[in-house]
């Protein structure tokens, strides 16, 4: 079984929500996303799901990457996918939340800010139940994309990567970066770890193909 995972594909990390985190080109994923999906059984969705109140939370972005005391968000960052904003949505062209096979909402406690989508804390003591959701389905294949790159995708890789069981598979027209040189790194760290990295959706087909993954049309 191949499971397809929308890392936290929202407007807050796009241009279209510029005082949030923007990622430069980040609205612009969404049909590479829908074009790995229908090579997989099932689609996962994760999101940022932040509260106004949260204590991580800077005034601006010249106050970021500050460390906190929190046990659970390492450094400040501006307001963000603040449930129920513009920001919080998923991309146009993305399916509703209902319409996938299971979600994540990660973030929602204030005190605590995870990166990756399989579990609540930075420490990895608290499951998401993503983990757990995809051995129960016999998942044997992951094809991973979303926001950002450096950030939330390569966490949530690497969270899966080290639970095992499963090839990890990135697709990098379904990405997009903060930064240039974190990008990098985190490609570099991805795929020294045991992710395939592939360019693009058509690659991912060609690949599952190659490895006899591919489900019937």
């Amino acid at each position: 079984m191949i499971a397809a995972i929308d890392i936290d594909a929202q407007k807050t990390f796009t241009p279209l929500c510029p005082a949030e985190l923007p990622v430069a080109e980040g609205h612009l994923i969404a049909n590479e996303l829908n074009a790995q999906a229908a090579l997989a059984d099932y689609r996962v969705m994760t999101k940022d799901a932040h509260s106004p109140a949260a204590k991580w939370i800077c005034p601006s972005h010249a106050d970021m990457f500050q460390p906190t005391s929190l046990p659970d968000a390492d450094i400040t960052w501006v307001s963000h996918a603040i449930v129920g904003s513009y920001g919080f949505e998923l991309l146009d062209g993305l399916p509703e939340s209902r319409e996938y096979d299971f979600c994540v909402w990660k973030g929602v406690d204030p005190e605590m800010h995870p990166y990756g989508a399989c579990y609540h804390d930075l420490r990895e003591k608290l499951s998401t139940g993503l983990i757990e959701w995809l051995r129960s389905k016999g998942v044997t294949a992951i094809l991973a994309g979303g926001l950002a790159t450096d950030y939330c995708v390569k966490t949530t890789v690497l969270q899966l990567l080290r639970a095992g069981g499963w090839e990890v598979i990135v697709n990098r027209a379904a990405c997009r970066a903060i930064a240039a040189d974190t990008e990098t790194a985190a490609w570099k760290e991805m795929q020294e770890c045991g992710a395939v990295i592939l360019d693009n959706a058509a690659e991912v087909a060609a690949y599952l193909k190659r490895t006899n993954r591919l489900k019937p049309a």
